[in-house]
């Protein structure tokens, strides 16, 4: 008997020790890639900044210079002041909108939903074009700024407004969704009135979710390059401090000292928005019973008068961008043509298109398969924990980094001599890796939200029954989580395709992107072309959007008859 025991456990035994092996190659494996992409490019930005041209060391001399310099310590100021005042307009209209969407009977509340997520297909650059277009110096509009010129705070401002309202309705929206019935009767039967009632329940239980989105407004706006590019004027930011000093003056120490100013933010706005998460705790148990709004016929006009007044504006925006692509010479011939998307700029062409469909594309595929992979590997399985919780803790770091400190980052390795990168400059690889190095975090986190709703038990079944672990993963995990796959993968390919300053450092010849090719038409004061070009990104992320709505209503099709078995 005992040596029946010893042959049919060793198989066992064997399989266990293969899946362990296999786990901690593939976690050495991120370990290897988060080490090559997050850390070594930051690293080489700070030592980069602690020396001078000739690579001698300095130490904070650098850094003296650049306090020392009042117009570029004004730019940190600008940072600031626009992103503060973006962050306070945002938050106030987005709660608005997401409140009317989860607390008023208003009529189409689907439609406004729907409407608000419209803009996340369009990038930031087609609404500072528009804007100008608006209120520029032959706006339509020009007026309603009374004396305010559009290029400098106030457009970064306006442009920053739309291009982030539709993320911060999208995080408030969750976060006013559930909500307990309860308190809310609890509330009527003291007697309390609506402003009360608002004041004591309903602000105290989405909190969290009010901090989140201002410090997720506040970094996005702070990081950004495109809007201050295009809109921005004279009124300069640390943004576009870094591109000129990298780009116009070939001061790459000064380009990465900028760069350290503008992590600096960024990083404790991530550390904050950490322990916003941590603290968190849930108000919807499995006793609650989700809040159901009731009829008000004037609060309800109220929000449905608010709603479309939203999202007529964010529409106009986009209908302005096609109408600026289509019409000769603004404003003072209107005939329609399409000589505007034939692109006849030197470098500009739909070969920056093509470009931009083939690198979202390969971000996308590997994007989602790698995040999905780490988060299995940091979720799942029982072994190696210490090194889980550092691959983890990598993981998150590409949240803290500025798109544009981790171009820079990858340009400086890039160009050291017998580089990891070396060869890789220009190439649409290189684009590949910083843009889903960039992306990675919140992929990854979407990846362990899907995983943790996977009953644990699923994984103790296909222990005990001894199945390996790569069936497992491919037989059940994978099918399972299908529909958040597209989800991701829809994510990645969304912002790939609009993703302008972790690449701006790090494009070629034979390598430029469509996005990228807005900036620089509008730098040649093409904006029709720079708006016909914005306008095709607009159609293919929206293909992709409704493709992707198809695939997950079928999957989710699929999933529900395999969960559930039919009746007899």
């Amino acid at each position: 008997m005992k040596s029946v025991s010893n042959v049919t456990g060793r198989p066992d035994a064997l399989r266990r020790s293969t899946d362990d092996w296999l786990v901690l190659t593939l976690l050495a494996g991120f370990g290897v890639f988060f080490l090559f992409t997050v850390v070594l490019p930051v690293w080489t930005i700070l030592w980069r900044s602690l020396h001078d041209s000739k690579g001698a060391f300095v130490g904070l001399a650098n850094y003296h210079g650049y306090f020392g310099n009042p117009a570029l310590l004004q730019s940190l100021g600008n940072s600031l002041v626009v992103a503060t005042t973006t962050t306070v307009i945002v938050v106030g209209l987005a709660f608005v909108y997401a409140y009317a969407l989860t607390r008023s009977c208003m009529p189409g509340r689907p439609f406004f939903k729907a409407m608000a997520m419209v803009p996340l297909l369009t990038p930031g650059l087609l609404k500072a074009i528009a804007l100008v277009y608006f209120f520029g110096n032959r706006g339509i509009f020009k007026s309603f700024l009374m004396g305010h010129p559009l290029y400098g705070p106030v457009g970064i401002v306006m442009a920053s407004t739309l291009w982030t309202l539709p993320h911060a309705i999208m995080i408030l929206s969750a976060s006013l969704l559930l909500s307990d019935s309860r308190l809310y009767e609890a509330a009527r039967s003291l007697k309390a009135g609506p402003v009360r009632t608002f004041l004591s329940v309903t602000l105290p239980n989405v909190r969290y979710g009010l901090m989140a989105t201002g410090i997720f407004v506040f970094v996005r706006v702070l990081t950004d390059f495109g809007i201050p590019k295009v809109i921005g004027g004279n009124y300069n930011v640390l943004a576009t401090d870094i591109y000129k000093e990298v780009v116009g003056q070939q001061n790459f120490e000064m380009g990465a000292v900028v760069s350290i100013v503008l992590l600096i933010p960024a990083l404790l706005a991530f550390i904050l928005d950490r322990y916003v998460s941590s603290r968190q705790s849930s108000s919807f148990g499995a006793r609650s019973v989700a809040a159901s709004p009731r009829p008000s016929v004037w609060f309800d006009r109220g929000m449905w008068l608010y709603c479309t007044l939203i999202t007529v504006v964010m529409l106009a925006v986009i209908a302005m961008g096609q109408f600026a692509a289509v019409v000769k010479f603004w404003p003072y011939n209107l005939e329609f043509t399409l000589d505007h998307y034939r692109f006849d700029m030197e470098g500009v062409g739909w070969e920056n298109f093509r470009n931009s469909l083939v690198l979202s594309f390969w971000v996308a595929t590997l994007g989602t398969m790698a995040t999905f992979l780490s988060a299995y590997l940091v979720e799942k399985p029982r072994t190696h924990g210490a090194i889980r919780q550092v691959i983890q803790a990598l993981a998150l770091l590409p949240m803290a980094i500025p798109g544009l400190v981790l171009g820079l980052g990858f340009l400086l390795v890039v160009n050291k001599p017998g580089s990891f990168f070396d060869g890789l400059y220009g190439t649409i690889a290189l684009l590949v890796i910083a843009t889903l190095t960039h992306y990675y975090t919140v992929t990854h986190l979407t990846s362990l939200t899907a995983l943790k709703q996977l009953d644990k038990e699923f994984e103790s079944v296909a222990f005990s029954l001894k199945v390996p672990l790569t069936k497992f993963f491919f037989k059940v995990t994978v099918p399972m989580c299908a529909p958040a796959l597209v989800e991701i993968w829809g994510y990645l390919f969304l912002n790939s395709m609009t993703s302008v300053s972790t690449v701006i450092f790090l494009y070629g010849v034979h390598s430029r992107l469509a996005s990228l090719a807005v900036v620089h038409m509008d730098e040649a004061g093409r904006l029709a072309s720079a708006a016909a070009m914005a306008m095709l990104i607009v159609y293919a992320c929206v293909v992709v959007r409704l493709l992707q709505l198809i695939i997950s209503k079928f999957l989710l099709r699929r999933l529900q008859a395999w969960r559930l078995p039919s009746n007899p």
